[in-house]
């Protein structure tokens, strides 16, 4: 008996250690999650639920997975409302201001609170609220980073043990998987609906920003207004996506759904968590995609970006690419399209390493180069400018590159035109060149902008559109 005992408190004190053991390591990872989001294990295709043969009978399991990551978001914020008789002057002296409420979804990402969504749901927001799945708990959220070019954001609560998504890697992803939209459209709560991929790498023109970010996943997942931000999950109810638009003339679905590829969200929320914004490398390229004609007369197979700038002094061009150059890979990865090229650069910071391979007349190139940072990137677009407050511009004289490029033997470019100011009401371009004002050449950006603040009477600009087209300007100064 007494041997008995011994053996059964010596169990039971084992029994306790493991337990406390356990729930230690339960605490550590929670911790980690602030900054180690969930991935999941890479496995080849065949592994993936992805064709018809393998359809599942059900999205119930991924489903149940997904559903109590994905939160409703509330905006709240002050517009402008209009009395018809805006319609018909140019001021509305019966308008008013007053409260507004939009409405998205978003997605916990780490246990402690971190919820992605897109950039455009939490716009303008003076209080957002995020309301839990289960239970329906409300919380006021902060925003901790938001990105135009991207259409993403990220948002904290004061919370703990939530339930996160794993993150899927949505290069695995193909045409015709199988995927879910789980979100909040028309504010009802908790909606799943299935689909397949329909396309990858879809830029849509959407993010109307200078420094835009597009390489969408498109789904014909029933994505509606409220969706956005929502996940994009696969049939194991792992995120490859932040459903972010749709293609519709009504407003509401008909077909076309796009979600940014979770990639890209990861490394987006990793960028701001530890950075407090994104932190994106810049090669100092502009680039064109081509046509089948094109590809056929350089010898190429369907691949290959048409080089139609250069930014002196940046990377790239420190690397030997210039302007007419066909960009055939990247890291080794054929050029299709031009969000191959986006999507490839999404995932890399300042000072990382770019291999890049390039044809000019015939004869294939390859270099390394190292991304510079959006300011460093500014300051060389910049590079020369000299503002004029009076005028609303900057006046930046022409490198002898871009004199080489144009044809020209001189001009000073307009930049960072103002709205408003004298320049803009003459109607001329951002990007516009000045090659003469009133018959004279100026070769100094200081002598051009004394001409200008100084001229009365009749003035004539002639210079060169961003198109490439010569124009004329006509204007009487009093």
């Amino acid at each position: 008996m007494k041997h008995a005992a011994l053996r059964f408190l010596a169990f039971f004190g084992l029994a306790f250690i493991a337990g406390w053991l356990g729930s230690y390591a339960q605490r550590g990872w929670s911790h980690e999650a602030r900054v180690e989001l969930q991935v999941s294990d890479s496995s080849p295709a065949s592994a993936r639920l992805a064709n018809l043969a393998s359809a599942p009978s059900s999205f119930q399991e991924a489903s149940a997975i997904s559903t109590p990551t994905v939160v409703f978001i509330k905006n709240e914020s002050t517009v402008q409302y209009n009395s018809p008789l805006g319609w018909f002057w140019d001021f509305d002296p019966f308008g008013s201001r007053g409260p507004s409420m939009s409405t998205g979804s978003g997605v916990i990402v780490s246990a402690d609170g971190y919820i992605v969504t897109n950039n455009h749901v939490i716009q303008g927001a003076e209080k957002l609220t995020v309301v839990l799945n289960s239970p329906k708990k409300e919380f006021t959220a902060r925003v901790v980073g938001a990105d135009a070019g991207s259409d993403l954001a990220l948002l904290k609560i004061e919370a703990s043990a939530l339930p996160t998504i794993r993150f899927a890697n949505s290069d695995e992803l193909a045409v015709g998987d199988w995927v879910l939209a789980v979100g909040n459209p028309f504010n009802l709560t908790s909606t799943v609906t299935a689909g397949i991929v329909s396309a990858k790498g879809r830029n849509i023109n959407l993010l109307k920003n200078q420094f835009p970010i597009e390489s969408f996943i498109q789904t014909d997942a029933a994505i509606n207004p409220g969706n956005s931000g929502g996940a994009l999950v696969n049939a194991s109810g792992e995120l490859v996506g932040i459903n972010t638009a749709i293609q519709s003339n009504t407003g509401s679905y008909t077909g076309y759904g796009f979600a940014i590829p979770s990639n890209i969200v990861r490394k987006i929320v990793t960028d701001f968590i530890e950075k407090g914004e994104v932190q994106r490398g810049f090669a100092g390229l502009e680039l064109r995609e081509m046509n089948a004609d094109e590809w056929e007369e350089l010898g190429l197979n369907n691949s290959g970006l048409k080089v139609t700038g250069v930014l002196e002094d940046g990377p790239a061009y420190k690397a030997g690419i210039r302007k007419g150059d066909v960009l055939v890979s990247v890291a080794g990865h054929a050029l299709s399209a031009k969000s191959d090229y986006d999507e490839h650069l999404a995932y890399l910071r300042p000072g990382d390493a770019l291999n890049l391979e390039w044809i000019r007349e015939g004869t294939k190139k390859a270099a390394s180069l190292t991304l510079i940072s959006k300011s460093d990137n500014q300051a060389l677009l910049m590079k020369g400018a000299v503002p004029s407050s009076r005028l609303g511009a900057d006046f930046q004289p022409l490198s002898a590159s871009d004199l080489s490029q144009f044809g020209l033997s001189n001009g000073i470019r307009l930049v960072n035109i103002q709205r408003g100011g004298v320049i803009a009401q003459m109607g001329l371009p951002n990007g516009f060149v000045v090659i003469k004002f009133n018959g004279q050449i100026y070769r100094e950006a200081e002598s051009l902008i004394s001409a200008m603040e100084k001229a009365t009477g009749r003035i004539q600009i002639q210079g060169r559109d961003p198109n490439g087209s010569m124009r004329t300007y006509n204007f009487y100064s009093y």
